[in-house]
């Protein structure tokens, strides 16, 4: 069998099993080529995620607005959620690392159009915000950073491809530890090229590090997928498609559901993890507390790495959910610096294992041909989530509770449970949060849908594991 020319999925119809070959190379060198791309993505993401943190420091140093950093931020949001379908199902129809390097480029692109933007546009013009440049600039840089996230998507894929099923859920802890990483880069890195650099140094490191990672990508060679598999995903926009696959595997709408659900309560912790620790902490001081809170991304991803998820993933995304509402519930019942940086700690090393746990169920179930819709499917539906519960809790935190728990009748009442300190309101919106997040994954344990995604998982694991990849070809080429 020799490769055929990167191109369209084909005509609609069953999962082409020459299309993805995994008897090509032993496991041993198919783990290599995911480790090439995984350190690969990492640098694409970090780059990105440099890039978009800068950009909020310096929309708001330009313009002392909020508005502007919140526009920002949830444009930024908005579009990831309304692009991922769209990502997914060009993910489904070209091979994985064509896919990749279309992004790659996209983003140089754009953050070379950013550069030159800003180095045309007088400084004065830009800092205005009733003029259209500094929206022109975030846009293009919004534009290059969300297409970035269609290699997430294609990197779930890969996995599938490249990974023996039983090491599935350990290639995604890995995949944990590079989102670690990210936060605490850009936590630290973004501030400090901002006030050393400026904007524009900060936009020309950034389209050095995407280069690098283009030319590296160029490198990388996956001969396990010799041509995209032949799908039933059509045009840019395959919504139909993505729900289809969704609910062809019994309960996996329910379970991307209660992702979705529970990032709505992580949205609680985005809108008020930040003003709660700069209530603590200088704001210089706090960005190295949270680079040091997300070491434990890295921490959770390795140990999923090197011990993996248990026969039953799903039950350990819902005990990982338990212990994270009982986390978010006490990291805040004391105004105490040591608690509240223990409790983000604790609370990050297990993000990983919900996210992997999640993963590692739809690698498994779903047809590799669906899988980047279902992936785009489930992004769609949780990047919305947390952004809409943030921009609903903080309005209600500042306006309602806040007040009351720093008003005397409201503080006296609260300091038997919360203690005394300026931050009793959001540690009380914290402790109900958790609580929430708490009852929400006991009750799941007990829905028929998570009988039937555990039995269907066991019952894929027992015949073999594939689902995801049909039987390799006796054939082997390039």
């Amino acid at each position: 069998m020799r490769p055929v020319p990167d191109g369209d999925g084909g005509p609609p119809g069953p999962v082409d099993s020459d299309a993805v070959d995994t008897s090509v190379r032993s496991p041993a060198q198919r783990s290599r080529t995911f480790a090439g791309i995984l350190v690969n993505t990492a640098l694409a993401n970090i780059t990105t995620s440099y890039l978009w943190f800068a950009l909020t420091f310096w929309v708001y140093l330009e313009t002392r607005n909020v508005i502007a950093t919140g526009v920002v931020g949830g444009a930024y949001m908005l579009l990831i959620a309304l692009s991922s379908i769209s990502f997914g199902t060009f993910v489904d129809r070209y091979r994985k690392l064509v896919v990749m390097r279309f992004a790659a480029v996209f983003t140089l692109v754009m953050f070379v159009l950013a550069g030159i933007l800003y180095l045309l546009t007088p400084a004065t013009a830009m800092a205005d915000l009733t003029r259209p440049w500094l929206w022109a600039f975030a846009l293009v840089v919004l534009i290059g950073a969300v297409v970035e996230n269609m290699r997430n998507i294609a990197l779930s894929t890969t996995v599938t491809i490249l990974m023996e099923p039983d090491r599935r859920a350990n290639a995604n802890g890995l995949v944990g530890m590079v989102q670690g990483l990210m936060f605490i880069v850009t936590s630290v890195l973004s501030g400090l090229s901002i006030g050393l650099l400026g904007m524009g140094g900060t936009v020309v490191v950034a389209v050095a590090l995407t280069a690098v990672a283009l030319v590296h990508l160029l490198t990388l060679r996956m001969p396990e997928e010799v041509r995209a598999a032949a799908t039933d995903a059509h045009g840019g926009f395959d919504l139909r498609g993505a729900f289809a696959a969704v609910l062809a595997v019994s309960g996996l709408f329910a379970l991307i559901l209660f992702s979705t659900f529970n990032n709505f309560i992580g949205g609680v912790y985005m809108a008020l993890m930040d003003p709660y620790g700069l209530e603590m902490f200088p704001v210089e001081i706090w960005g190295a507390v949270f680079a040091l809170g997300a070491t434990g991304f890295i921490v959770g991803g390795a140990l999923i790495g090197k011990f993996g998820l248990g026969s039953n993933p799903l039950r350990t995304m819902l005990l990982a959910v338990v212990a994270m509402g009982v986390l978010g519930a006490v990291f805040t019942l004391r105004e105490w610096a040591w608690l509240y940086v223990l409790g983000i700690w604790l609370y990050l090393v297990l993000v990983p294992f919900v996210e992997a746990a999640e993963q590692t169920v739809i690698q498994r179930v779903v047809p590799l041909e669906r899988q980047g819709r279902v992936f785009g499917f489930a992004m769609a539906f949780e990047s919305a989530a947390a952004p809409i519960t943030a921009f609903l809790i903080a309005p209600v935190a500042q306006v309602w509770i806040i007040p009351y728990a720093r008003s005397a009748e409201g503080a006296a009442q609260l300091a038997p449970l919360l203690g005394e300190g300026t931050s009793r309101g959001i540690a009380l919106v914290f402790l109900v949060a958790g609580i929430v997040m708490i009852a929400a994954a006991l009750l799941a344990f007990l829905t028929p849908v998570y009988r039937r995604v555990s039995a269907s998982y066991a019952q894929v694991a027992a015949e073999g594991g594939e689902t995801a990849v049909t039987a390799p070809s006796s054939a082997s080429s390039g």
